[in-house]
């Protein structure tokens, strides 16, 4: 049985976010590691509904360390429609200003074209990030299984970083703490 390899050329653009980010000086301390000093890429996988906000704070929260960089990665139709592109851009724009709040961490983002499950893992082999964060639609498990699921595939296809799936709301616990 042979491995398929799809070398799809996929259009993207990336999104200007403003200069909000001051200069963060590199850790003086000797026993930080090179990993700690040099920072990691988180990638965040996001939509407009409010599970994806949810499991944005929660990367923000639980994962997040000073030096880090979050990857903002939203998958659209079209990355030519200028209400999708100019919709997308503000959403990622708010979401830069609350990492730099909550975190101090630096945010870049993409908008790609495509389907999202094969976007969201060809962005995790280009950046090779400490993990992949996403969320739920909150669906049922049998509406999962017969229309299929993002994150499902995600889990199952994303090879250079682990997946970490965070439930939606409703489904877990109301705090993110």
């Amino acid at each position: 049985m042979e491995t398929l390899q799809e070398d799809e050329e996929y259009n993207w653009r990336e999104v200007k976010l403003p200069l909000l980010i001051p200069v963060i000086p590199e850790p003086g301390l000797e026993r930080e590691t090179g990993e700690r000093r040099r920072g990691r890429d988180i990638l965040v996988a996001i939509d407009h509904g409010p599970n994806s906000k949810h499991a944005f704070d929660w990367a923000l929260i639980h994962l997040c360390r000073l030096s880090d960089t979050i990857h903002l990665i939203h998958a659209v139709s079209s990355v030519q429609n200028t209400v999708v592109y100019e919709t997308s851009q503000q959403l990622m724009e708010k979401l830069a200003v609350d990492a730099l709040q909550v975190a101090m961490v630096r945010t870049v983002a993409r908008i790609v074209q495509g389907d999202a499950g094969k976007v969201i893992c060809n962005e995790a082999e280009r950046i090779k990030p400490a993990a992949v964060v996403m969320s739920t639609r909150g669906r049922s498990l049998v509406q999962s299984v017969l229309q299929g699921s993002v994150s499902e595939y995600c889990f199952h296809h994303c090879k250079s970083a682990p997946v970490i799936i965070v439930p939606g709301k409703e489904d877990g616990d109301e705090s993110l703490i």
